[in-house]
């Protein structure tokens, strides 16, 4: 069970706005998130606050939720709202080179999502290894798709190598707070 399903309403009207909602909630999530850009002088992907919202909402949300939300903030950004990185809009963004990351966020939900649904989201050392699990998603599809343009060597260089740490900081970032949503939502039943 994903968090949100807590207080999904059993009413089955109502439990449809409330995916609706948030999935339309994800999706502003990550693009306000996107907004929080520090471009890298040697690199075409920028340090973001993405790819921590992006699992974020999997884990929150769910495996289909969280996918969806991302499929939702795509598509916001493909017709043309200023939701990717530090504003940017439009097809281009998601046919350039950082648009394996762009897709790779859709499995990378959609796996921290799986994980939380199982309960890898209720202790600190087994939502490490989830947010890793979705991080590893992310790249798989990202760093490829960035090779295609300037080699592997220099996509390894460019797109994975600099955002190791960073990454780590929002794994441990998501280690505290999602195990302790969990305790309190425990604490105030």
């Amino acid at each position: 069970m994903a968090y949100a399903d807590v207080f999904r309403p059993s009413v089955k009207q109502y439990a449809g706005l409330y995916d609706v909602v948030l999935v339309l909630g994800g999706s502003l999530f990550i693009a306000l998130s996107a907004q929080i850009a520090i471009p890298l002088p040697f690199s075409p992907v920028p340090v973001t606050g993405q790819t921590l919202a992006v699992l974020l909402v999997g884990a929150l949300l769910g495996s289909r939720r969280g996918a969806l939300s991302v499929l939702a903030y795509l598509a916001e950004g493909a017709m043309g709202l200023p939701v990717f990185a530090a504003g940017g809009a439009g097809i281009l963004w998601l046919l350039g080179p950082t648009g394996g990351y762009l897709f790779g966020f859709i499995p990378a939900a959609f796996v921290t999502g799986l994980l939380a649904e199982r309960g890898w989201d209720r202790r600190v050392g087994s939502t490490l290894v989830m947010m890793l699990a979705g991080n590893l998603t992310l790249y798989a599809l990202g760093v490829p798709y960035l090779a295609s343009y300037v080699g592997l060597d220099r996509a390894l260089a460019l797109g994975f190598v600099p955002f190791i740490v960073g990454d780590l900081c929002k794994w441990l970032l998501a280690a505290a707070l999602l195990p302790s949503g969990w305790r309190l939502l425990q604490r105030s039943r």
